[in-house]
């Protein structure tokens, strides 16, 4: 489990479902194939690098508008992206 600041107090985060956890592993696995950093990946995906991060552990429940900007970042369709993730 890993701790979050937010406002100067401790957040413990966890993952939201197996699911989320599935798709953040198949988009690492991406940028990584890429051979970009968290921080280079959030550039390109217009976020911040702390939540890529959370999104890689599947610790943020996303909306489809930001798996779409997930995707084009990654060079992938939404469909190819979820597939790889095995959902």
């Amino acid at each position: 489990m890993q701790i979050a600041k937010l406002s100067g107090m401790a957040k413990k985060t966890k993952p939201h479902s197996p699911e989320a956890v599935k798709l953040g592993k198949a988009i690492r696995a991406r940028r990584e194939a890429l051979k970009v950093s968290q921080d280079v990946f959030a550039d390109m995906a217009g976020m911040h690098r702390s939540y890529v991060g959370f999104v890689e552990r599947g610790e943020q429940n996303l909306t489809l508008d930001t798996m779409t900007r997930i995707a084009a970042a990654l060079k992938v369709s939404l469909a190819v992206l979820v597939k790889e993730a095995g959902l």
